[in-house]
């Protein structure tokens, strides 16, 4: 009987909020977990010590996603210390800094949160899909690839346009590499969450607690970084095999249309 290898998943933004819980739930899932981001590993020291607590192996690689030499460094040390990767999330991403309406947004601004939120998930796709492809299959698939979206992907926010773009953006990524993919054995999905409980969502508490409160999302409550966790380990396993280009939102029903 052939030996069951161990998957391997990179996550980035995974040293914190949404990025950390799915990082954590792939590792109990039983996944090498490698973490991109931002900030020094030492910084994050109080994360990783529940990722060591929790047995799973991990490997931390400090840099940006809108950095070229960040990503493919980030490929490299993937596979020189698993041999493959199996699994990629692209969840990084940022805010704009200043949230400006749509007629005073600066280029400097739109460039940044492209640069980042789209463009960095489009050419990682590209050199994680590369890398995958050289990949024999694993099981009843190849690889599989999820982009963290976000509900502003068809939802419009005039303050900050430049991250509704980027967002819709990676909903066309998603269906582009899932079109070049599925033929490989690679299936790619996309998750939108809504309002998550994170330090992105902690300076405007105070208007979500009133929508929520209004009843402007059918589950009454925030969502946890959990919720998207377990969305994205559903789509990890072997339970969608006949599934590609496909989102989920994790946002409380905050899609429905309601009368």
């Amino acid at each position: 009987m052939k030996k069951k290898v161990k998957k391997t998943a990179i996550v980035t933004g995974g040293s914190r909020g949404i990025g950390f819980a799915i990082a954590r739930q792939l590792g109990l899932d039983g996944c090498n977990v490698v973490i991109m981001a931002t900030s020094s590993e030492s910084k994050n020291k109080e994360n990783l010590d529940k990722l060591r607590n929790d047995g799973i192996d991990y490997l931390y690689v400090q840099g940006s996603m809108g950095d070229s030499e960040d990503r493919k460094e980030l490929v490299k040390k993937t596979v020189e210390k698993y041999g493959a990767v199996h699994i990629l999330v692209n969840n990084a991403g940022v805010a704009p800094n200043v949230r400006a309406d749509l007629l005073e947004m600066s280029e400097e601004s739109f460039d940044r949160v492209m640069d980042i939120n789209t463009k960095g998930n489009m050419f990682l796709t590209q050199a994680v899909a590369k890398q995958m492809l050289k990949q024999p299959l694993e099981g009843k698939k190849r690889g599989t690839i999820i982009n963290i979206s976000s509900c502003s992907a068809v939802v419009s926010s005039i303050n900050r346009g430049e991250y509704c773009v980027s967002k819709a953006g990676i909903s066309m990524l998603t269906t582009l590499y899932a079109d070049r993919l599925a033929g490989e054995g690679v299936f790619v999905y996309e998750i939108r969450p809504g309002v998550i409980a994170t330090d992105m969502t902690s300076g405007v508490q105070g208007k979500y607690d009133d929508l929520i409160g209004q009843g402007e999302f059918p589950i009454a409550r925030w969502g946890t970084p959990e919720d998207v966790a377990n969305a994205v380990s559903a789509f990890c396993g072997d339970k969608f095999l006949y599934t590609t280009g496909n989102y989920i939102d994790v946002d409380g029903g905050f899609h429905i249309r309601r009368l």
